[in-house]
């Protein structure tokens, strides 16, 4: 496969990913602000929810305020934000446009029809909250069809490969961020851990990766941080877990390894990230520090991401 496809379906996939990802941000975002004060606490959810996306310095560069109105309109529709709703999908049908014949018709129907109605939802906007719910579950949809359509329909070959790995890598990273903010900026020093704003705030994040109802059937207890953390860490059969999103990558590595008759760099990095979270318990990672855990994860796994590139996208 030439390396300019193989970097226009690794990008197409973690667009489409990103773009559900800030969807999801959004609407827990919506449902943690619509409860009373009393709950929510002196935090301002709509900053947390730049510093989860990565984006909070650019916008203060635009915006004074972080309010509904301004956030939701940087990360939905802003032509000047790079990850916006509307620039990944924009990026993902420009990089399906350029690997037509790579994809199945179902997935090329999917970004498209995606592009066109976002058009309209654009023109339109957004004006009621009913109006913001019905586009984030549009968005959350048209990632969850483009998913089903390439795992249903794409032959299992070097295309579908990297097409998953940009999936997991995307998905491991936005896992990540939302762990980081949630442990070490999110919850003021003086609210008591398992208090109520505690527990509104997690209940956010787990839908935030649609994994409170899968929390409930493993664990079967209230939310607690350390269980969810072990959840979103080291639990492999959470699809959204840091865990399972590394043994995918793994396997998808392994797999073009085998096709293209030899290893590289990226595999041994990937097993080397893999490895550390099978062997890691949540008592070493709390006595570590979750915070340093979480970032020295993201910086390996942005190391994984320009490994990658280097050995087959340029």
């Amino acid at each position: 496969m030439l390396s300019r496809t193989a970097e226009n379906l690794y990008w197409l996939a973690r667009y489409v990913e990103r773009a559900e990802y800030l969807a999801r941000t959004i609407d827990a975002t919506l449902r943690v602000t619509a409860l009373p004060a009393a709950y929510i606490g002196k935090t301002n959810e709509w900053d947390s929810a730049l510093l989860t996306a990565g984006v909070a310095a650019s916008f203060y560069q635009q915006y004074e305020v972080a309010n509904e109105h301004n956030v939701v309109d940087y990360l939905s529709f802003s032509a000047s934000n790079p990850s916006s709703i509307r620039n990944c999908i924009e990026a993902a049908r420009l990089n399906s446009r350029s690997v037509r014949t790579a994809l199945t018709s179902e997935m090329w129907d999917t970004i498209n029809s995606a592009w066109i109605e976002l058009q309209e939802v654009w023109s339109k906007g957004t004006s009621t909250r009913e109006d913001l719910a019905k586009f984030l579950r549009f968005v959350q949809e048209t990632s969850l069809r483009f998913d089903g359509s390439a795992y249903r329909t794409m032959l299992r070959n070097d295309a579908y490969w990297f097409s998953r790995m940009g999936v997991h890598l995307e998905r491991a990273d936005n896992t990540a961020r939302i762990l980081d903010v949630k442990y070490h900026v999110l919850l003021p020093e003086e609210e008591h851990v398992g208090g109520p704003l505690d527990f509104y705030q997690w209940s956010s994040i787990l839908r935030s990766v649609s994994a409170l109802t899968a929390y409930h059937w493993v664990y079967r207890e209230t939310l607690k941080p350390w269980l969810i953390a072990d959840l979103l860490i080291l639990n492999d059969t959470l699809p959204r877990s840091l865990a399972s999103c590394y043994g995918n990558l793994v396997r998808n590595l392994d797999q073009i390894g085998v096709a293209y008759g030899r290893q590289g760099p990226a595999q041994r990095h990937a097993r080397g990230i893999r490895n550390r979270l099978e062997h890691s318990n949540m008592n070493d990672i709390f006595q570590h520090g979750v915070h340093e855990f979480i970032q020295e994860f993201i910086t390996d796994n942005s190391r994984l991401g320009e490994i990658i590139t280097k050995q087959y996208l340029i």
